[in-house]
């Protein structure tokens, strides 16, 4: 099975604009993108859990999709571009985004509960980042003190 999306023509500022919607249609209270030498990097947004205005970011990675293309054998040479990777890696993160609402608005799932490896921590590091550092024994510990 290829990559998801791999063939995709859509813009990565179009496909911003479509995660944007759902963020904001769920409850997303602020929306904004990181830009990295003019291309979009990162999406962040905000949004009040439990009357706690929490942030969350999430990422591009359009490097770890192009060596899943390269890799890919079904992936054509000529699609194995930055330019490709970086419009596939934001449309797989459209498609996952757009499952994690569906499931929320399923209720089969919270927001929080789904986007919680991305919530940013006071270090600036998402949730997961941190986890990665301290581990599940670190993270076991920090609960039960």
């Amino acid at each position: 099975m290829s990559i998801a999306n791999y063939t995709t023509k859509v813009d990565p500022f179009k496909t911003l604009g479509d995660i944007q919607k759902l963020l904001v249609r769920n409850g997303a209270l602020n929306v904004s993108i990181d830009f990295d030498s003019g291309e979009a990097s990162a999406l962040s947004f905000v949004v009040e859990i439990n009357q706690v205005f929490v942030p969350f970011r999430l990422t591009s990675n359009w490097q770890g999709v192009l060596k899943a293309m390269e890799k890919d054998r079904e992936v054509r040479p000529g699609l194995c571009t930055e330019a490709q990777a970086r419009r596939v890696s934001w449309r797989i993160e459209y498609d996952w985004v757009r499952a994690q609402m569906a499931k929320i608005e399923a209720g089969k799932a919270e927001l929080a509960e789904v986007f919680l490896p991305y919530a940013v921590t006071e270090t600036g590091e998402t949730f997961y980042q941190r986890f990665q550092k301290i581990g599940v024994a670190g993270l076991l510990k920090a609960g039960s003190d």
